[in-house]
C-alpha cells in the first residue's frame, strides 16, 4: 500500500538522490532520522519504485509491467550496455542503432529517443555507459502522464548513484578474452553531516571478433549533495562522456528474399568488417548537468524540482552493405557522413500531498514541466567516383573502393535545424480504500517545434497539444498479492525521435498514437522475491517504420501488439538469486500503406524469449552463476524478407571473495559457442554474435 514517510529528517537526507532514485544497499535510521547506507549486497530484487508514478510506491502496487535490473545483476552478468541489460527483460529487445547508438525495441516499438536519466529525458542518440548507476528500470506501455512525449511501448530509466553518509572507496579492472578492458572507480566522501560528495569515472577500450573493431569511451560522474536543514536539501551533478569506437553495421543478406522465401544473414562472415577501416568511425561528447531541489512543508506536503541541463556533439562516418550478396558473389555498399548537435533544457516541478478524505487516502500529484531542444542535423553523402553505389566482390577481408563525401546540388546533402518548445501540466490522484488502488492521471502537452532546411531554406512550423489519461486499479485479496488492470496513451509527433522527420508531408499529420490495455498479477512470494505475469494489447496508429532498404522513416498505418510476459527477480533463497523473464508476443501491421500490406510482422519481435539467470553462493567465499538466453525467429525489416534464425545462447560466471575488501569474478559468455544473430538495423546490416569468450573481473570495496 502507499506508505508514508514520518521522519522529515530521513526524507531531507534521502535528498541526496537525484530524481527518481531508491536506497540500495542495507540501511539504518540513526538517531536524528539520519538514514546510512552500508552498500552491503541486498540480492536482486527491488520493492519500491517513484519513476512509474512519481511518488515513492511499492512496485507490487504499480498497475503497470516494470523490470528493475540492479546494481548487483549487473556487476553478476558482468553487463556493458543498455543492449546487455534489455536481454533479461520480458518484452525488450535491442535493435542495432546502426552501430553508433542504443536503440530499443518495446513491446514491438522501435524507439533511438526513449530513455531517460533520473527521471529526465535523455533523448539523444549514444551509447550509454553503466558505471555510474544503482539500476536501470524499464517501464514497458506507454508512458506519456510521467514522461511526456513518446515511451510508447515503454521507456528506460536509469538511476544514477548518490551521495550517502559513509566513506566509501571501490572499484574494479577487467579484461576479456578478445583484449577489451575496462577499470573504473567509485569514490563517497560525506565531508560535514549535511555535505557529502561521490565521484564515479570509467574508462573502457573496446575489441571484440570483427575485425578493425576498437574505440573506447572516458566518463564520469562528480555528485554532490547538500542538506540545508532537517527538511531542504539539493543536489547537483556533472556528467561528462566521451566516446570513439568503429561504426560496425554487420553482415549482409545471404541472397535477395521474399516474404514468401525469407533470406538468412550471411553466414560464415562472423568475423568480417563489411566497412571501411579510418572511413567507419563514431565520435560522441556529452555534458550533463542535472540538479535537484526537494523541501518538505510538514510530513504530508512536499515539492521536489529539478533542472536538466545537457549539450551533445556526436559525428559519425559508415560505409555499409546497401543490398544482399548477388548472384555474381557481390555486395552492394553505400556510404555517409553525418554531424549531430543538441543542447536540452528541462525543468520539472512537482507537488505532492497525502490527504484523507473519510475512508479515502490519497496521494496526489500536481507538476509542471517545461523544457527546450534545440537541434542541427548535417549529411553528407559517400560517392564511389561518380556513383553513390559501390558493387564489391565479396571476400574476407571485405575491401571497399575510395570514398569522397560531398555536398551540393543533386548530392542528396541534408543539413536541418529545430527549435522545440515543450510545456506540459500534469495530476495525479493515487486513492486507498481497504484493499482496492485507484490511480488516475492525466498529462497535457504542448509541443512545438520550428524546423529549418538550411539546404533549400524551407521552413516547417508544428504545433500539437496532446492529453495523455492514464487509469489503473489494484486489488491486494491477501497482502502479498496484486491484482491489476490499467489503460494508458501516449503520443509521438510527425518530427520523429530526433526531429529530422519533419517535411512539407509530416508536418500535416497528426501525431502517432499509442493505446495500451493490460492486466497482471504481481506476487512478493517472499521480502525479496517478486513475481509478475501480465497480459496486454497495444495499439498504434499514424505508424511509421524504417524502410528496409534505407533505413529512412515510411509511413505504415497502424499496428497492434499483444503479449504475455512472466518474471520473477530476488532471492529464492538465502545466497540462491534469480532473474527469469518469459515473453509470449506478436507484432503486426494492421492497416494496408504503400510501404507494407496488412498482416507484415513487425520487426525485431521475436515470438518468444526466455532469458534466465541464477547465482548460487556456496559459502561466504564462493559462489557461481549460470544464464540461458533463447530467442525464436524474427524479421529483420517490415519486408519481412529476412529472417534472424532463432538461437540459444548458455553464460556462466564464477565468484571467488579473496579478502573481505576483494573478489574474483570470471564470466564465460556463449558457453557452447553458437553461431547466432541477434538484432539488426535493415534488411542487410544484421549483427553477428559473439562467439566464445571470457572476461576476469577483480573488484574492491572498502
Amino acid at each position: 500500500m502507499f506508505v508514508r514517510s514520518t521522519s522529515a529528517l530521513a526524507l531531507a537526507w534521502a535528498l541526496a538522490t537525484p530524481a527518481f532514485a531508491e536506497t540500495a544497499g542495507a540501511s539504518d535510521e540513526q538517531p536524528g532520522g539520519v538514514i546510512v547506507v552500508t552498500g552491503t549486497r541486498e540480492g536482486y530484487g527491488a520493492d519500491r519504485i517513484s519513476s512509474a508514478t512519481r511518488t515513492d510506491t511499492p512496485l507490487q502496487d504499480v498497475p503497470q509491467s516494470v523490470s528493475v535490473v540492479s546494481e548487483e545483476q549487473i556487476e553478476d552478468l558482468n553487463l556493458r550496455s543498455v543492449a546487455d541489460v534489455l536481454r533479461y527483460v520480458p518484452g525488450a529487445t535491442a535493435a542495432q542503432g546502426e552501430g553508433h547508438r542504443d536503440q530499443i525495441v518495446l513491446r514491438g516499438n522501435n524507439s533511438t529517443a526513449d530513455f531517460f536519466v533520473d527521471g529526465m529525458r535523455d533523448d539523444v542518440q549514444y551509447y550509454r555507459p553503466l558505471y555510474n548507476l544503482e539500476r536501470v528500470e524499464v517501464l514497458r506501455g506507454p508512458n506519456a502522464m510521467i514522461f511526456g512525449r513518446g515511451g510508447g511501448g515503454g521507456v528506460v530509466n536509469r538511476v544514477t548513484k548518490r551521495p550517502f553518509g559513509e566513506l566509501l572507496v571501490a572499484g574494479s579492472g577487467s579484461v576479456n578474452t578478445f583484449g577489451a578492458w575496462a577499470i573504473d572507480a567509485d569514490v563517497n566522501l560525506p565531508l560535514s553531516e549535511g555535505i557529502a560528495v561521490r565521484l564515479n569515472g570509467v574508462h573502457e577500450e573496446f575489441a571484440n571478433h570483427r575485425d578493425v573493431f576498437e574505440g573506447e569511451i572516458t566518463a564520469f560522474n562528480p555528485t554532490a549533495r547538500v542538506l540545508v536543514g532537517p527538511d531542504t536539501g539539493f543536489v547537483f551533478s556533472y556528467e561528462y562522456v566521451d566516446d570513439s569506437r568503429v561504426v560496425d553495421r554487420g553482415v549482409p543478406a545471404a541472397r535477395p528474399g521474399t516474404i514468401q522465401d525469407p533470406a538468412s544473414p550471411l553466414a560464415g562472415f562472423r568475423d568480417t568488417f563489411f566497412g571501411q577501416p579510418g572511413t567507419n568511425q563514431l565520435g560522441f561528447e556529452g555534458h550533463i548537468l542535472r540538479g535537484t531541489f526537494e523541501h518538505r512543508f510538514n510530513d504530508d506536503l512536499s515539492l521536489v524540482s529539478r533542472l536538466h541541463y545537457a549539450d551533445y556533439d556526436k559525428f559519425y562516418r559508415n560505409a555499409f552493405p546497401s543490398g544482399p550478396v548477388s548472384a555474381a558473389n557481390t555486395v552492394a555498399v553505400q556510404a555517409y557522413f553525418d554531424a549531430f548537435q543538441r543542447e536540452n533544457l528541462f525543468s520539472q516541478t512537482d507537488l505532492v500531498w497525502n490527504v484523507d478524505t473519510g475512508p479515502l487516502s490519497h496521494t496526489i500529484l500536481a507538476g509542471v514541466e517545461i523544457g527546450n531542444q534545440q537541434t542541427a542535423n548535417q549529411r553528407l553523402n559517400g560517392f564511389f567516383g561518380a556513383s553513390q553505389t559501390a558493387t564489391v566482390p565479396l571476400a574476407d577481408p571485405f575491401v571497399i573502393p575510395t570514398i569522397t563525401f560531398r555536398g551540393g546540388p543533386g548530392t542528396g546533402e541534408r543539413s536541418t535545424a529545430s527549435d522545440a518548445d515543450i510545456f506540459a501540466l500534469y495530476v495525479q490522484d493515487q486513492i486507498e480504500v481497504g484493499p482496492f488502488e485507484l490511480i488516475a492521471g492525466l498529462r497535457y502537452d504542448r509541443f512545438s517545434i520550428d524546423a529549418t532546411n538550411l539546404v533549400n531554406g524551407q521552413s516547417f512550423t508544428r504545433t500539437d497539444e496532446l492529453w495523455s489519461p492514464r487509469v489503473g486499479v489494484v486489488f491486494q485479496p491477501v497482502e502479498p498479492v496484486s491484482i491489476y488492470a490499467s489503460y494508458s496513451r501516449s503520443y509521438l509527433p510527425q518530427s520523429g525521435d530526433q526531429f529530422n522527420s519533419l517535411d512539407l508531408t509530416t508536418a500535416a499529420l497528426e501525431p502517432e498514437r499509442f493505446d495500451n490495455y493490460e492486466a497482471g498479477v504481481k506476487w512478493q512470494a517472499t521480502p525479496g522475491l517478486l513475481l509478475s505475469a501480465a497480459v496486454y494489447q497495444l495499439d498504434r496508429t499514424n505508424t511509421r517504420a524504417n524502410d528496409p532498404i534505407t533505413g529512412a522513416p515510411v509511413q505504415t498505418g497502424s499496428q497492434r501488439s499483444r503479449g504475455i510476459e512472466l518474471e520473477a527477480v530476488g532471492e529464492i533463497l538465502p545466497n540462491w538469486n534469480v532473474t527469469l523473464a518469459y515473453t509470449l508476443q506478436e507484432a503486426e501491421i494492421t492497416s494496408t500503406t504503400t510501404a507494407a500490406p496488412a498482416g507484415r510482422e513487425v520487426p525485431l519481435v521475436p515470438r518468444h524469449q526466455v532469458a534466465a539467470w541464477t547465482r548460487y553462493d556456496f559459502s561466504d567465499r564462493i559462489g557461481a552463476g549460470i544464464g540461458v538466453v533463447h530467442q525464436s525467429e524474427s524479421f529483420t525489416t517490415i519486408s519481412n524478407a529476412v529472417e534472424l534464425p532463432s538461437f540459444t545462447r548458455v553464460d556462466a560466471g564464477l565468484f571467488v571473495k579473496l579478502t573481505d575488501q576483494v573478489e574474483a569474478q570470471v564470466n564465460v559468455e556463449n558457453l557452447f559457442d553458437e553461431d547466432y544473430f541477434p538484432t539488426a538495423h535493415s534488411d542487410n546490416n544484421i549483427t553477428t554474435g559473439a562467439p566464445l569468450n571470457a572476461r576476469f573481473t577483480l573488484r574492491f570495496r572498502y
